[in-house]
């Protein structure tokens, strides 16, 4: 495995790097609510990387921090309740895994700060009032998926595969971002964006059988939680129905997709806890600026290639930050 990372995050104000671990707060016991639209498998990772954060900067679970994790299995209805919950817990500060939890947080509390994480449209949702001044009980961290990283994707997809003319858009009801954008970057390359909504896990053979069946050439797949917690269905089902695709999360690509253009969800988690480490030792989340990512990493996975019956440009290869062999 080839490894080039580069993961900038930039902030409007300094004030979000942490204070000296001598600090008070991390003398008591802190409550902190985790509310995850997915399950504990698919986002293990992403939890450890969270905690392991928070640990570098004093917070040791047992001893001065409680986590109360509420995991919606994929099921977005739940998240209400799960989120009235975590406020009854009288918890310090909600973590909210993305756009929808950080929702149903903002509805059930408008006093306990809460920190989101890979949203993507905060502002045009009113989770906050802008990026620089959020203005409530809400902040965090934001993709912003703008319409010039969903052509990104575009663009690295026919450039990988230049006979590529269809490309099906693989989303969920629950899907956040732009859809209508695709379609409309898509055109400026000369492509036709098709999107494919998927109902639930047990539609997924019915996408892909049709998608094949109407000779899609490749498939893009949004950040959508009902299709990251099956990601290794999703590969699988693309790699037996011979669809090359791009993913908007490095983790498809893992779990052998063919290939990502994204931020690192780690890193967003990581990050996330030092906006929590902030808020417990005083912060007001109004006036910390939500942080958004600068670059995005390009991950190629090789094997899924070579399956495929599929040669990637070396100049595509040279641009990327991580190939999987």
């Amino acid at each position: 495995m080839i490894t080039r990372r580069v993961f900038v995050l930039v902030s409007a104000a300094a004030t979000l790097w942490p204070l000296p671990a001598e600090s008070e707060a991390a003398d008591k016991v802190r409550r902190v609510g985790v509310l995850m639209s997915t399950t504990p498998v698919a986002a293990s990772h992403i939890v450890v990387a969270f905690a392991d954060s928070l640990r570098e900067l004093g917070y040791v679970e047992g001893k001065n921090v409680v986590f109360e994790y509420r995991w919606a299995q994929g099921k977005s209805e739940l998240l209400p309740k799960m989120a009235t919950d975590l406020v009854q817990k009288n918890v310090d500060v909600i973590v909210a895994s993305s756009q929808a939890p950080a929702l149903a947080a903002k509805r059930a509390t408008t006093t306990i700060p809460i920190v989101m994480v890979n949203t993507t449209d905060p502002v045009e949702v009113g989770l906050v009032a802008s990026l620089a001044r959020p203005g409530g009980n809400v902040t965090g961290l934001s993709q912003q998926l703008i319409p010039e990283i969903r052509a990104k994707q575009l663009q690295l997809l026919k450039e990988a595969l230049p006979r590529t003319s269809r490309v099906a858009v693989v989303h969920s009801p629950s899907t956040t971002v732009g859809l209508r954008e695709y379609e409309e970057a898509g055109r400026a390359l000369q492509l036709r964006v098709e999107l494919v909504e998927v109902s639930g896990a047990d539609d997924l053979d019915r996408a892909f059988t049709r998608m094949a069946r109407d000779r899609v050439d490749a498939i893009l797949v949004p950040g959508d939680t009902l299709l990251f917690t099956e990601r290794r269905r999703v590969s699988l089902l693309a790699r037996e129905h011979r669809l090359p695709g791009i993913y908007s999360l490095q983790e498809f690509t893992e779990a052998g997709g063919l290939m990502s253009y994204s931020a690192r969800l780690t890193e967003l988690f990581r990050r996330a806890a030092v906006y929590v480490d902030k808020i417990l030792r005083g912060a007001n989340p109004a006036t910390l600026p939500v942080e958004s990512p600068t670059q995005y990493e390009l991950v190629i996975n090789l094997k899924t290639a070579k399956a495929l019956g599929l040669t990637i440009p070396q100049s595509i290869l040279l641009r990327a930050d991580q190939v999987i062999e």
